[in-house]
C-alpha cells in the first residue's frame, strides 16, 4: 500500500485535479492507496479572512465565502456527473453551515480559537469530498473522514495527535475497508468531540500519520516542484533537484525554509523508516527527491536554505561569567510565552548568549528578557538585551559534511569575497548544518553564493554594470558578447551585463542583458544619473559585481571608493582616478584590499598591453625598478609616424581622432597631460610617491594651442601654427632622427617631451600607433624587460578591459 498527498496547488483547480486522478490512477493499478489532500488553492487563508472580516463585516466575509463557493461549484461541474446532485446537496450544506458560523462570529463578536480550527477545516471537508466523488467517476473509490480517524488533545489549531488510539482507528478503518482508493482530508482531525487542527504543515504531517500506521511501503508527497531542491529555484536560478537524502537532512532543510516539506512530516515516518518521495504533480515523470535512511550519494552539502525575518536577540555582559543559571532562566522566559527559538550561539568565555527568534516574536521577547534581567540590568551586570532586526538565517546542509574538510571555510570566504557580513554562527557537533546570521537584503547573494561554490560546474558568474558605451564600450560588449559561448566552454565563465549607462540614458536587467538588443534598451531606458546608477547597483546586490568605466569623465572617476567599500570590483580605462592625488591613489587601493575587491586598470597604460600586470609580477617577485623608458601615447605616436613635410599636423592629428587613437579632446593627448599621467601610475605602481605635478612636462605646443577652450579653436590653432610644427619635424630630420614623445623615470624622477630618436635606438623603428616600454630592474640592469605592442585604439583598449574582467574571475 502507499499514501499520496497532494498539495494546494495541486487541486488549485479542476484542471490540476484531472491531473491528480490520472496520477492516483496509475498509482492504484497494483497498489491500494490512500489519498491525502489539501484545501482547493488558497481556500483555507480565505477562510481564516472570511472569519477576521465576519468580526468587522459579515457583508465581508459572505462575498468571501462566494468566491470559495464559485471555485468549489466549478470542480463539481468540470468533474462530476454520476452524483453530481447528491454532490451538490452535500457540498451545499456545508456551505450553509460555514455561513452560519461567520453569522455566529459576526452576532457573538468572539472568534475563539475552537471556532477558527472548525472554519479552517471546511477546505479540507470539502476539498476531500469532491476529489473522492470525482474519483468515483472512473476508479473504484471513497470517502474517508480523517476527524474519525486521527484523534488529538483540546490544541485546537496546532493538537498533539494521540498514536495509540490514532494508529488502531487508522488500521481499523483500512481493514474493513475494501475500496482501492481512499481521499481523506489532510490537516484536520478531532479530539473525539470538536474539530481539531493540525497546525503548520498539517496536510503534510495527516499523510505521515496514515503512512506509519499503515506500515506503507512509500509515502509520496505530489506538489508543484520536483523534489527537494540543492537551494530555494525561485532565488536560485541555477538550482536543481536533489535525487537522494538522509531524513536527518531533510528535517535540516525543511526547518531551514524548504517550503515543500514541513519538519513534523518526517517524524512518524522516520520511526517506521518509511521512504518519502517528493514528486511533481505537473511533471509526473520526474524521479523527484526520494528521503531515505540511507541515501546513495553522499557528497558533503546536499542543500543550502534560509530562514527570513529574523531577529537576534543578545544577552551580555560580564556579569554572566561562571555564574550558573542564565541559560536556563532565558530559554525559561522564551518557552513559557510560546516563543520559538530557532538558533542559538554562546562564546566560551560565557560573555555573551545569542538566540534568533521570528521578528514577530522580538518585541515581545525583549519586553520579557528585560523584565526577567532587570535587577542583573539595574547593576549594571548585564547590558539592556539587545535586538537586531531585519536579519536573515542561511544554513549549510549535509549528513556527510563532517567527512570533508574545508567546507566551513569555503562557506565563510565565499560569502567574505561578496561582502556578506556573518553577524552569528552556529554549528553542531554531528557538523550535519552549518548555520549564521546575515543581513535579510544579502540573502539572496548568499544563497547564489553558496550554490555556485558547493553545486555548480565551477562556472564562475560574473555580474557586470557598464557605464560608458561609446567607441570602447561599444565594442567591449560586442567582444563580451562573442566570446560568451567560448568562455563558457573553456573557462567555465558565465558573464552577464546587468547595468548599462551612458551620459543620457541607464537601464537595468537582474535575469542579464540581451547583448543583441542593448542599444535599442538604452534608448528606452530611465535618464542617468551616477547616484542613481550606484544605488541601482547596491539594490541589485548581486555576487561577483563588476563596475566598469570606460569613460574619460571625473566624475565617474569620483565614486570607484563607493564601489569598492560594497566589495564590488573596479575595472577601468578611465585614467583620472590613478592619476589623482596620492593620497586618493592609496585609498583606492587600499579599500580595494580591505574589502577584497578588485580595482584593476592594466588599460591606463597602454591600451591592451600587458604593462601593468608585468610591473606589479616584477614588484611582487622582489625585483626594483630603477628607470623606465618609454613611449606611451599610440597617438602622438601615430601622428608623428604620418607626419612629414607633405602633410599638415591638423590632418594628421584629426585622422588620429578619426581613427580612435585619441581622447574626444585631443588636446589631452597633444598636450603631453596623457601621457604625464601614465607615467606617474606606473611610477606609483612601482613603489614611488610623486604627484602629477612632479612630473616634467616639455610640451611642444604653442601656448595659443594649449590655452584653447574647445575643439574647433584647437584644430583652428594647429593650422594657424603649421610652420612652428614643419620646424619640428626639420630639426628632427636634420639629423636623421625620428620624433617620439617619451616618458622616462629615473630614480624618483619624471619628465615626458619630444625627443629625437636616432636609427640605433629601440624607439626608432616603432611604427603606427604601437608603444614601447623599457623596464630597467635588478634583474634587468643593462638590457632592459622590453613591452612593445599596439597601445592605441578601441579595440584594442576593449580587450584590455576584458582581459581585466578575466582576471577578476580567475582570482
Amino acid at each position: 500500500m502507499k499514501v499520496l498527498k497532494f498539495g494546494g496547488s495541486s487541486v488549485a483547480n479542476s484542471e490540476n485535479i484531472q491531473k491528480v486522478i490520472a496520477i492516483i490512477a496509475n498509482a492504484s493499478k497494483e497498489d491500494k492507496v490512500a489519498i491525502i489532500v489539501s484545501a482547493f488553492g488558497k481556500t483555507t487563508d480565505k477562510l481564516i479572512a472570511g472569519s477576521n472580516s465576519a468580526l468587522e463585516d459579515i457583508t465581508v466575509a459572505k462575498e468571501i465565502l462566494e468566491t470559495i463557493k464559485e471555485l468549489h461549484f466549478s470542480v463539481i461541474d468540470a468533474l462530476i456527473s454520476k452524483s453530481k446532485k447528491e454532490v451538490i446537496k452535500e457540498v451545499t450544506t456545508l456551505f450553509d453551515q460555514l455561513q452560519s458560523m461567520y453569522e455566529g462570529i459576526f452576532l457573538l463578536q468572539e472568534l475563539s480559537n475552537k471556532t477558527l480550527a472548525k472554519v479552517s477545516s471546511f477546505g479540507e471537508r470539502l476539498s476531500s469530498f469532491i476529489i473522492a466523488n470525482a474519483a468515483k467517476e472512473t476508479l473504484n473509490a471513497t470517502h474517508g473522514e480523517s476527524r474519525n480517524l486521527i484523534i488529538t488533545n483540546n490544541n485546537y489549531l496546532n493538537a498533539q495527535v494521540n498514536f495509540k488510539i490514532t494508529n488502531k482507528n487508522i488500521t481499523d478503518f483500512f481493514d474493513k475497508n475494501k475500496h482501492q482508493v481512499t481521499v481523506l482530508g489532510g490537516f484536520i482531525a478531532s479530539n473525539n468531540q470538536e474539530t481539531t487542527t493540525l497546525g503548520r504543515g498539517g496536510s503534510d504531517f495527516s499523510a505521515a500519520i496514515y503512512a506509519a500506521a499503515l506500515n506503507v511501503a512509500e509515502l509520496q508527497i505530489w506538489t508543484d516542484v520536483s523534489g527537494m531542491y540543492t537551494a530555494n529555484p525561485s532565488v536560485v536560478k541555477q538550482a536543481f533537484p536533489i535525487n537522494e537524502i538522509s531524513y536527518e537532512e531533510a528535517m535540516e532543510l525543511s526547518h531551514f525554509g524548504a517550503k515543500v516539506l514541513y519538519p513534523p512530516t518526517i517524524q512518524p515516518a522516520l520511526r517506521k523508516q518509511i521512504p518519502i518521495r517528493i514528486k511533481n504533480t505537473f511533471n509526473p515523470t520526474s524521479s523527484g527527491t526520494l528521503i531515505c535512511k540511507h541515501p546513495k550519494n553522499s557528497s558533503g552539502v546536499k542543500g543550502i536554505s534560509h530562514i527570513e525575518d529574523i531577529s537576534l536577540i543578545t544577552l551580555e555582559g560580564g556579569g554572566m561569567i561562571g555564574i550558573p543559571g542564565f541559560s536556563k532562566r532565558l530559554f525559561e522566559t522564551l518557552s513559557q510565552q510560546l516563543i520559538n527559538v530557532v538558533f542559538i550561539t554562546q562564546a566560551s568565555s560565557e560573555h555573551s548568549i545569542c538566540v534568533g527568534v521570528y521578528e514577530n516574536d522580538a518585541e515581545k521577547a525583549k519586553e520579557l528578557l528585560d523584565a526577567t534581567f532587570s535587577i542583573e540590568i539595574d547593576r549594571k551586570k548585564i547590558k539592556p538585551i539587545l535586538v537586531e532586526k531585519d536579519l536573515a538565517i542561511i544554513a549549510v546542509v549535509g549528513e556527510s559534511m563532517k567527512n570533508h574538510q574545508g567546507l566551513s571555510g569555503q562557506m565563510f570566504s565565499a560569502l567574505g569575497r561578496n561582502n556578506v557580513n556573518v553577524r552569528a554562527i552556529a554549528q553542531g557537533s554531528s557538523e550535519k548544518n552549518i548555520s549564521a546570521v546575515i543581513n535579510k537584503k544579502d540573502a539572496k547573494k548568499a544563497l547564489n553564493t553558496l550554490h555556485e561554490q558547493f553545486f555548480e560546474e565551477k562556472i564562475k558568474q560574473l555580474n557586470l554594470f557598464v557605464t560608458g558605451v561609446g567607441n570602447v564600450g561599444e565594442r567591449f560588449l560586442a567582444q563580451l558578447h562573442q566570446q560568451k559561448k567560448f568562455l563558457k566552454e573553456n573557462l567555465k565563465l558565465n558573464i552577464r551585463v546587468i547595468g548599462i549607462a551612458n551620459s543620457r540614458k541607464m537601464v537595468f536587467d537582474n535575469s542579464g542583458i540581451n547583448l543583441n538588443t542593448w542599444k535599442e534598451r538604452l534608448k528606452n531606458g530611465e535618464p542617468t544619473s551616477l547616484e542613481r546608477f550606484y544605488n541601482k547597483v547596491k539594490e541589485c546586490n548581486h555576487r561577483n559585481s563588476v563596475f566598469i568605466d570606460n569613460t574619460a569623465n571625473q566624475q565617474v572617476s569620483e565614486v570607484y571608493e563607493k564601489y569598492l567599500r560594497e566589495s564590488i570590483s573596479v575595472v577601468t580605462c578611465n585614467k583620472i582616478a590613478c592619476a589623482s592625488s596620492f593620497v586618493n591613489y592609496k585609498t583606492l587601493k587600499e579599500v580595494s584590499r580591505k574589502f577584497n575587491a578588485s580595482f584593476l586598470f592594466e588599460t591606463n597604460v597602454g591600451a591592451g598591453l600587458p604593462i601593468i600586470d608585468t610591473l606589479k609580477n616584477l614588484i611582487n617577485s622582489g625585483d626594483r625598478i630603477h628607470k623606465i623608458q618609454a613611449v606611451l601615447s599610440g597617438s602622438l605616436n601615430f601622428v608623428f609616424n604620418n607626419y612629414d613635410e607633405d602633410t599638415t599636423f591638423h590632418d594628421v592629428v584629426a585622422q588620429a581622432q578619426e581613427e580612435g587613437f585619441t581622447e574626444p579632446d585631443p588636446k589631452i593627448d597633444l598636450s603631453g597631460v596623457d601621457v604625464a599621467r601614465k607615467i606617474l601610475i606606473l611610477a606609483r605602481e612601482s613603489g614611488y610617491q610623486l604627484e602629477l605635478e612632479d612630473i616634467v612636462n616639455n610640451a611642444f605646443l604653442p601656448k595659443e594651442t594649449l590655452e584653447t577652450v574647445n575643439n574647433d579653436d584647437f584644430y583652428a590653432s594647429l593650422i594657424k601654427h603649421e610652420a612652428h610644427f614643419q620646424n619640428i619635424y626639420k630639426q628632427a630630420d636634420d639629423e636623421d632622427c625620428r620624433l617620439k614623445y617619451v616618458a622616462e623615470f629615473v630614480d624618483g624622477k619624471a619628465n615626458v617631451g619630444l625627443q629625437h630618436i636616432p636609427a640605433e635606438h629601440p624607439f626608432y623603428n616603432l611604427e603606427g600607433s604601437d608603444n614601447i616600454v623599457l623596464f630597467y630592474t635588478d634583474r634587468y640592469p643593462e638590457n632592459p624587460l622590453i613591452i612593445k605592442g599596439a597601445g592605441a585604439g578601441a579595440d584594442v583598449t576593449a580587450s584590455g578591459i576584458f582581459a581585466d574582467v578575466i582576471r577578476i574571475a580567475n582570482q
